[in-house]
């Protein structure tokens, strides 16, 4: 079986728990500059880390995904990409550019692609397989 049922449900739940922390609103345990970083950053740090997750569902159809550096790759770009837009006045993530947040989105998929590749790929065989028709 080219997809593995176990890191869809593990994606599945980090996609789930992204979503809650923003629905339910966490940062408001914070106060003071720790509630200012918490509400500019940690968006910027964890979106990147579920979309390289979302990403990697599809490595046993396209065998390019299969390395980490090109998930890596393709989230940084195009969240970048968005960024920079919102520097030109295109505001399609957000609507103020600040150059931290290309930082964090490189922080986020770096973090990512150590967990896929150090924790989950030895402890959980994430390793894409061949796709069979």
């Amino acid at each position: 079986m080219p997809y593995s049922i176990p890191k869809i449900l593990i994606v599945i739940l980090i996609q789930v728990i992204i979503a809650l922390i923003h629905v339910f609103r966490l940062g408001q345990v914070f106060n003071g500059q720790m509630y200012n970083l918490y509400y500019s950053y940690f968006s910027d740090l964890i979106l990147p880390f579920g979309f390289y997750f979302l990403l990697s569902i599809n490595e046993a159809s396209i065998p390019v995904l299969r390395q980490w550096y090109v998930k890596a790759g393709i989230i940084f770009s195009l969240a970048t990409i968005t960024e920079i837009g919102q520097l030109f006045g295109l505001y399609v993530l957000g609507v103020t550019f600040d150059p931290i947040d290309i930082l964090m989105f490189g922080a986020g998929v770096l973090i990512a692609a150590f967990v896929d590749v150090k924790i989950f790929a030895p402890n959980l065989g994430f390793r894409a397989t061949e796709r069979t028709a």
